[in-house]
C-alpha cells in the first residue's frame, strides 16, 4: 500500500513538471553569471589639469608700485624705505605715495626743530652754549618749524590735487633749513651743529623724494 502511495507522487510530481513552461524551469536551474554578480569595471576619471598659477598677493602688488614709484626719483633706496616703512603704502596710489613722502619729510622736520631747542638749551651737550649760538639755533628751531608747516601745507595741496601748490610748499621746506647753515657760517664758521647738517641733508633728499612724485603724479593726470 505504500509502495503504490509513493509511485502515485512520483507520477503526480511528473505530471506537474511536464506541465510547467521549460522558461521556468530553466530559470531556476540556470547559475548565476558571473558577470552579473561582480558588475560593470569602470575606467577611473581622467586626470584634471593642474590649477593655474595664483595671481599676485595684494603686498606684492604693492611692493611693484612702490618700487615702479622710486624708480622715478633721484634717491631710490630712501625712497624705498621710507614708503615701505609706512604701512599705509600697502593699500596707497600714487598720490597716496606721494603724501607718505611728504608726511615723513614732515617728520623729520619736527625732529630737526626739536634738535635745535635741544643744543641750544644744552639738552645735547655738556658744553655752555654762548648767546649768539643759542640765538642762532633758535633761529634754527624756527626755520624747521617752517619746513614743519609747509610740508603740511603740501599734503593738504596733494589731498585736493593742487599738485603745482604742492611742488611750492615742498621746495620751500627743503629751503628754509639751509638759512640756519647760512647763519652759522656767517657769524660761527666752523661751528654748525652737526647733527643739524644731519638733519638738513636728509631733509633735502626726503623733499626731493616727494617732489619727484609729485612730478610723477601731476604728468600722469595732465
Amino acid at each position: 500500500m505504500a509502495a503504490t502511495t509513493n509511485t502515485r507522487k512520483v507520477a503526480l510530481v511528473l505530471t506537474l513538471l511536464a506541465l510547467l513552461p521549460p522558461s521556468i524551469i530553466g530559470a531556476r536551474t540556470r547559475p548565476s553569471s558571473p558577470h552579473h554578480s561582480q558588475g560593470h569595471k569602470r575606467s577611473p576619471p581622467p586626470a584634471s589639469p593642474p590649477p593655474p598659477p595664483p595671481a599676485p598677493t595684494a603686498p606684492a602688488a604693492a611692493a611693484g608700485l612702490v618700487r615702479a614709484t622710486c624708480n622715478s626719483t633721484a634717491y631710490y633706496d630712501l625712497c624705498v624705505s621710507t614708503l615701505g616703512a609706512d604701512p599705509s603704502s600697502a593699500t596707497a596710489d600714487v598720490r597716496g605715495l606721494s603724501s607718505i613722502a611728504v608726511s615723513a619729510a614732515a617728520v623729520n622736520a619736527s625732529g630737526g626743530a626739536a634738535t635745535a631747542v635741544a643744543l641750544a638749551t644744552g639738552g645735547n651737550t655738556t658744553t655752555t652754549v654762548d648767546g649768539t649760538t643759542q640765538a642762532l639755533l633758535r633761529t634754527c628751531a624756527t626755520k624747521y618749524g617752517e619746513a614743519r608747516d609747509a610740508l603740511s601745507a603740501a599734503r593738504d595741496s596733494i589731498a585736493q590735487e593742487n599738485y603745482d601748490y604742492a611742488s611750492v610748499h615742498v621746495s620751500a621746506a627743503a629751503e628754509y633749513p639751509q638759512v640756519c647753515r647760512v647763519l652759522f657760517q656767517r657769524q660761527r664758521p666752523g661751528d654748525y651743529p652737526p647733527e643739524l647738517a644731519a638733519r638738513e641733508e636728509t631733509l633735502r633728499q626726503l623733499c626731493t623724494v616727494a617732489l619727484d612724485i609729485i612730478t610723477l603724479l601731476s604728468n600722469n593726470t595732465n
